[in-house]
């Protein structure tokens, strides 16, 4: 059964200049399978040259391999793959049921150490975890039969990952890390003739009186400090290149949509964090129309998801290009000055008059005419000023026979006319 921690993704590491790639055991050991595998050493070579270069994307991790996209040096991104075999399901009852026998094993790996001695009894028991001469499989888009410079920098960097966690290795054989521990408190609790939940064996329900809970509802302890906010949003799992997509999946799309939900979803991470967001009023949801053309704003580079956007929207290439333009100076607010045309109140309509008649004093006062409710043309000049429903003012020019946003929202519409004059 599928779990939440059955892959991760590791970002892309830094250049490893002036140092070991594998500075534990551990990851001395699986660079030695790579190296006892290979049957080229100047692969070899290049693939670590590449590593420590900083050569290898980010790194996804899912049981029975692991994948990355790798730059060579004419700057050809290659995906690359190394499958590595899986335990079964006998040999993880072992490992598990030897692991609780030592109480010191759990304290190691939950310390991210894997001591030597874990090691041995597990291979005692008829289990491998480190892998062996041939145990490293790969796969890669330059056709290579061996191990090539890109699956060999995979490996290194694997190798830097192993150090900073050896539960990465456990993720490769088949588990992840809540799993296995997980199934290490079911195991220790079964041990000490406990329940899952901690009570003895056979007891009745415990828990708490309502109104004792009640009463003690200003005694309760603060709520936890909320998390960091990282650095930057996570890196999208990389695709199965086992699983051919299904019918109409286009895998160029999905990847965008993945980008697009972990950037979103750490921007409102970053405003949840931010001091007062509680006073924030909540942003309006967006339409489908809407979110189409923001996502079309972000897929720069890929232009068949441009297409399908502008089909699913009903929109011609050219409509959505003024659209993403637009939303890419100012959101939706943009977006509904270039496509909606709207009547401004009478007091509305009286400021906006107010403001245009004080812009500018009477020599420079360009000659406007209105060219709708909300819309007032400059004849000759090719530049028209829009009132937004907020009270900014939009300027656009005319390119092509049609009129397209130039500049973001300003206070006066004197400001967006000299923008759009350039």
């Amino acid at each position: 059964m599928s779990r939440a921690d059955d892959e991760r993704t590791f970002a892309a590491l830094p250049p490893a200049r002036g140092r070991g790639v594998a500075e534990t055991w551990w990851g001395r050991a699986w660079l030695q399978a790579l190296e006892d595998t290979a049957l080229d050493r100047e692969q070899l070579k290049r693939g670590r040259r590449q590593a420590r270069e900083g050569a290898v994307g980010a790194v996804s991790v899912r049981p029975g391999r692991i994948t990355a996209v790798v730059m060579d040096r004419h700057g050809t991104a290659h995906r690359s793959d190394v499958l590595l075999q899986e335990l079964t399901d006998g040999e993880w009852d072992r490992f598990l049921d030897l692991v609780v026998d030592r109480a010191g094993h759990i304290a190691a790996l939950l310390d991210r150490d894997m001591p030597p001695h874990l090691v041995e009894d597990a291979a005692a028991a008829g289990v491998e975890l480190l892998p062996g001469i041939g145990d490293l499989e790969p796969e890669c888009t330059c056709d290579a039969w061996d191990h090539c410079p890109h699956t060999s920098a995979l490996c290194y960097q694997v190798a830097r990952l192993l150090d900073q966690d050896p539960f990465v290795l456990l993720l490769m054989r088949g588990r992840g890390e809540r799993r296995v521990l997980d199934e290490l408190q079911v195991r220790s609790t079964a041990r000490a003739g406990r329940t899952e939940d901690g009570r003895p064996a056979g007891a009745g329900p415990e828990g708490v009186r309502a109104d004792e809970a009640f009463a003690a509802r200003d005694v309760l302890p603060p709520l936890p400090a909320p998390p960091p906010l990282p650095e930057r949003p996570g890196e999208p799992p990389a695709p199965d290149a086992e699983t051919p997509p299904a019918p109409g999946v286009d895998p160029g799309a999905l990847a965008l949509l993945a980008t697009d939900a972990a950037a979103r979803a750490h921007r409102m991470l970053a405003e949840a964090l931010a001091p007062g967001h509680e006073d924030q009023p909540v942003e309006p949801e967006l339409s489908r129309d809407q979110d189409a053309v923001r996502l079309a704003a972000g897929a720069e580079g890929h232009p068949r998801v441009a297409g399908r956007l502008a089909s699913g929207t009903g929109r011609r290439h050219a409509d959505l290009d003024l659209a993403t333009r637009a939303w890419c100076l100012g959101g939706s607010a943009a977006l509904a000055v270039l496509e909606e045309e709207w009547t401004p109140s009478p007091e509305q309509s009286a400021r906006a008059r107010a403001l245009l008649a004080e812009a500018w004093d009477d020599a420079e006062r360009p000659a406007l005419r209105a060219s709708g409710p909300d819309r007032w043309t400059a004849p000759g000049t090719g530049v028209q000023l829009r009132l937004g429903r907020d009270g900014h003012w939009w300027a656009y020019r005319k390119e092509g026979g049609r009129w397209a946003p130039v500049t973001p929202p300003a206070e006066d519409p004197a400001s967006a006319f000299a923008e759009a004059r350039g």
